[in-house]
């Protein structure tokens, strides 16, 4: 399978030499589940963004730095391209930005949550199944780093995991989009070195939470199963 990645962000400069970028990651997780599948990146937050829904057999966009309601160009022009996607029943995963980008590019809204910085492993229970949720498992445990949420979901949206923290965690979105809030890509050091990064605007007390809360097990690789179990079916 040919997974198309819509990258919209990069690695801070300061964290990057110890754990690469972010098409890395996704890379590195992925093939550790299946080494057959390949990657094309496309650098959206430059604005490039691909020509075809179909130039590729499943897409899967990034988190990022910046909000879906920053008013960017670029972050316009990748909601047009998702909208195209929907209309050509092409599968799109959406991680953390991305899961909040497919429910403000089909008519949701995303606010910037009252309850302040998630970061961290986030524990969420699953509250929907779904045929391609195999390994099953009543519980989803990701780590996280957001503010952002989303408020509302889109029209055709089913609600399949959350917290009281983050209700609407995982949704999937009629038949061939999926969106999550956690980063199954982030190992734990890297979630750490984020944390620490970004003190600064989380605040020390978060921080120490997030630190503490990374001892727990992580449905990282559950989560890649059950993206690719998605994917395939669309497909």
């Amino acid at each position: 399978m040919r997974i198309g990645l819509l990258q919209c962000d990069d690695v801070a400069p300061e964290l990057r030499e110890r754990h690469g970028n972010y098409p890395a990651m996704f890379e590195r997780l992925f093939t550790s589940v299946d080494p057959t599948l390949t990657f094309q990146v496309w650098r959206c937050l430059d604005g490039e963004l691909p020509d075809d829904p179909g130039a590729v057999d499943a897409w899967l966009t990034t988190g990022s730095r910046f909000g879906v309601n920053d008013g960017l160009p670029w972050i316009d022009e990748l909601c047009d391209f998702i909208r195209r996607l929907w209309e050509t029943d092409s599968p799109l995963v959406g991680i953390c930005f991305g899961h909040q980008l497919i429910a403000k590019a089909l008519g949701g809204e995303v606010v910037k949550s009252s309850r302040g910085w998630g970061v961290g492993m986030s524990c969420n229970e699953v509250t929907g199944r779904a045929d391609w949720m195999d390994p099953w498992q009543d519980g989803l445990d990701l780590v996280v780093s957001h503010q952002d949420q989303v408020a509302t979901p889109p029209p055709n949206a089913r609600v399949l995991a959350g917290s009281d923290f983050c209700p609407l965690y995982l949704m999937q979105v009629g038949e061939c989009f999926l969106g999550v809030q956690g980063h199954p890509e982030f190992a734990k050091a890297y979630s750490a070195d984020l944390m620490r990064l970004r003190a600064g605007l989380v605040g020390a007390e978060r921080v120490d939470r997030g630190l503490a809360s990374l001892d727990a097990p992580v449905d990282d690789r559950l989560m890649v199963r059950w993206i690719l179990n998605f994917m395939r079916r669309c497909l």
